[in-house]
């Protein structure tokens, strides 16, 4: 039996509802992610530039865009978990350039910035209040890396009670492998995975904010 079928047979794959008020997430397109002058960093140009399309967009029609980085303190560094297995990532350091946005996302003042200190965009952060408070009840979810924090983000963002959409193309990792098997597994079980030309032809057949 072929795995597709495994998972049709399981009940998985189901398309998902799109609602009528979407908002853009941008998971951790920091320059610790995306310069490749840290070594924590891969190439995201492209990524980058497809997520723009679809924020740019969402900012003219009133839709929120909210922006991820991941941001630590010395003590945090020192004491969470996480890091002792992912050492890389105390490199962010809270105040480094680390943990900027790049300005190639073109983040306006208007765009809510959430500073987490896990994988997922959701836990121990104000996204899911900020989210139900702007009546979001689709969520498009981009960003680095594919099977990290925007997995994480995708499996939270579910759990949480958002629909959730998943442009691939607006998504980048530092490997293809685990990429593409993030991908799937998201497709199959918590988000339909789709291209940012979908979403945009979407997003421009729902009602401006």
């Amino acid at each position: 039996m072929s795995q597709e079928k495994v998972y049709e047979q399981a009940g998985f794959g189901a398309s998902v509802p799109r609602g009528s008020r979407p908002a853009i997430l941008v998971v951790d397109f920091s320059y610790g992610f995306t310069d490749t002058r840290y070594p924590t960093a891969a190439e995201m140009g492209a990524e980058i530039a497809a997520t723009r399309r679809l924020t740019d967009f969402a900012r003219s029609a009133g839709m929120p865009v909210l922006y991820t980085t991941i941001a630590y303190t010395p003590l945090e560094a020192r004491s969470l978990p996480w890091l002792k297995k992912a050492t890389g990532m105390a490199a962010l350091e809270v105040g480094s350039r680390l943990v900027e946005i790049d300005e190639r996302c073109g983040a306006g003042e208007e765009d809510a910035l959430v500073v987490k200190h896990g994988a997922s965009a959701f836990f121990g952060t104000n996204l899911a209040a900020i989210l139900t408070g702007a009546g979001v009840d689709t969520l498009v979810v981009t960003g680095a890396t594919t099977s990290g924090c925007v997995r994480a983000s995708v499996v939270d963002a579910v759990q949480s009670g958002f629909n959730t959409l998943v442009p691939a193309d607006c998504c980048a990792d530092r490997a293809q492998a685990p990429h593409e098997a993030s991908l799937y597994d998201m497709h199959q079980k918590y988000a339909d995975v789709t291209d940012s030309t979908d979403i945009l032809e979407w997003l421009r057949s729902v009602p401006a904010r």
